[in-house]
């Protein structure tokens, strides 16, 4: 049985932007004043989820069309690839649509896909008192591997990320009001879930010998919450038997408990 929601055509938006994004973009995940081709304008590349924040406005419109209970549904898994570089500055269009709604039996997951000539980017909203109408409960979220990790890596935040963060269109109180993330049930103002994406792709990234900017698939489930300071242990496991070869798996934890689950990136030629 398909949802009312399936399918559903959520419009098209372009966002116009010059260099300045990009550059505060790159500073936010954890790019330092170093790191010339990432923010200084005259030799940049931008990074490809840069580009997530550009179609936030799709779950975001989902949401406020009513599919579901905007104060209980969370961001579950992201998943981003790339076509092809995106511009210093310029203009990107994008249209989006609602691609799946799986029955999770007491939760639904809604799948908000947004494509352009750059991306193609799906949010999956877990929302909970949604499900039970009979659908196919969808596909299983990817395991840890059994093996013992191929590597160990650290990718460190910042006491402030979460509010450089924030300027990038996200302004969601939770990430900077102490009172909005008590209210959450939440000790502290917690990390953005895109922005400890991103920034964990910058060690990975090195620790295989590629540029960041090199992104071309992305994948990750938001396990828990990560606070602004937290440094994140990534455990990689090389993923040369998938289809592509040359993938890394990987899985992010703070202290011991699993943050990022069911991670997977490849650097590489887009499309």
């Amino acid at each position: 049985m398909s949802h009312e929601w399936h399918g559903r055509a959520l419009g098209t938006r372009t966002v116009t932007y010059d260099e300045t994004r990009p550059i505060l973009y790159a500073l936010a995940v954890g790019a330092g004043a170093s790191d010339l081709d990432l923010v200084f304008e005259e030799r940049l590349r931008v990074l490809p989820t840069f580009g997530l924040t550009l179609a936030q406005w799709a779950p975001d419109v989902l949401g406020s069309a009513g599919a579901f209970d905007v104060r209980t549904a969370v961001h579950g898994t992201q998943r981003l690839r790339v076509r092809k570089p995106l511009p210093r500055s310029g203009s990107v269009e994008m249209s989006a649509s609602v691609t799946a709604v799986w029955d999770k039996g007491s939760a639904a997951v809604f799948d908000v896909a947004v494509e352009s000539e750059y991306f193609e980017a799906t949010w999956s909203l877990f929302a909970p008192g949604c499900g039970g109408f009979g659908g196919e409960r969808g596909p299983s979220s990817r395991r840890r591997p059994e093996a013992d990790p191929d590597g160990v890596l650290t990718a460190s935040t910042a006491s402030d990320q979460a509010a450089l963060y924030r300027l990038l269109g996200d302004r969601h109180h939770l990430h900077i009001d102490p009172e909005a993330a008590k209210a959450a049930g939440m000790p502290r103002p917690i990390m953005h879930g895109l922005c400890t994406l991103a920034a964990v792709t910058l060690p990975l990234a090195e620790s295989l010998g590629a540029h960041p900017a090199d992104l071309a698939e992305l994948e990750g489930r938001f396990a828990a919450p990560v606070f602004p300071g937290d440094a994140l242990q990534v455990s990689t496991w090389r993923d040369d038997a998938g289809p592509d070869g040359g993938a890394v798996l990987f899985e992010a934890a703070v202290d011991g408990t699993t943050v990022i689950s069911g991670g997977r990136a490849r650097f590489g030629a887009a499309g």
